[in-house]
């Protein structure tokens, strides 16, 4: 069975709308979209996004922030999941709707919008909590069953994930702490799917809307699918849809082969 699932960083669900996002869900026909930063909550969700024919096929479940018209995540599935999970049952961390777990026969699927260091790297310190409380929960859940987190992580790995490391060493998304928090995660026992397949540089989700960054590809590779190494045989291909506009990042894909 082919499995395909597409996670990406809509900057605001409503807004995506107007710029492609059902034709691209009618073109791509994933089994699983991820979505992040969707910024909507049940009275503010587009009413013809939900009566869309596209929408009906999928099973759809969301998790939105306390504060209106920020961050928020959101699954569509066609396939009905065992079980979802919103959060990772900490209060203090789940209150900006940063995390859903929807459960398969053969994986836990986690979408995931991990905050921002922010600026002058005054969430640092909650962002580092964040990490170290998701690492364990993805330790838990795969002594069960496989485990993927994908989603907009707000870290670029290494040196060949960003256009512009040098300058940006101290910069929320690329300081020491946030790398070796990754690195740690990897270290754990997981696999970056798109660096298993793409080894050279150049290839980015995000890219900021100022200094027209897109057109002259300066960006950062903030958006990933990470699976635990004894899953990850079932990973076919892990890819950037970089030329899919609507947001100021791309849509990722992983495709899976559950045999």
């Amino acid at each position: 069975m082919i499995m395909k699932i597409i996670s990406w960083n809509v900057n605001g669900l409503n807004a995506a709308l107007k710029k492609g996002l059902m034709e691209f869900i009618e073109e791509e026909k994933a089994d699983v979209y991820c979505f992040q930063e969707v910024k909507v909550t049940e009275k503010t969700l587009d009413s013809t996004f939900l009566s869309n024919p596209l929408i009906k096929d999928y099973k759809m479940y969301w998790n939105p922030a306390q504060k209106n018209g920020y961050s928020g995540t959101m699954v569509l599935s066609k396939i009905s999941p065992k079980a979802v999970m919103y959060g990772l049952n900490d209060e203090d961390l789940d209150s900006e709707g940063r995390m859903i777990t929807v459960e398969f026969d053969k994986f836990f699927l986690l979408n995931g919008y991990l905050p921002n260091a922010g600026y002058g790297l005054k969430r640092l310190d909650f962002k580092l909590r964040y990490n170290k409380a998701l690492w364990n929960f993805l330790d838990e859940l795969k002594k069960e069953k496989g485990v993927i987190l994908c989603g907009d992580l707000n870290v670029a790995h290494d040196e060949i994930d960003l256009a512009n490391p040098a300058s940006n060493k101290k910069h929320a998304g690329f300081t020491q702490e946030e790398r070796d928090a990754f690195s740690e995660l990897l270290n754990r026992g997981y696999k970056d799917t798109f660096r298993h397949f793409t080894k050279e540089g150049g290839h980015y989700t995000y890219w900021s809307y100022r200094t027209k960054a897109r057109e002259r590809n300066v960006g950062w590779r903030l958006d990933y699918f990470v699976v635990n190494k004894e899953f990850f045989p079932y990973v076919k291909k892990s890819e950037n849809l970089e030329s899919i506009y609507g947001s100021d990042h791309c849509p990722i894909r992983l495709t899976l082969d559950l045999k």
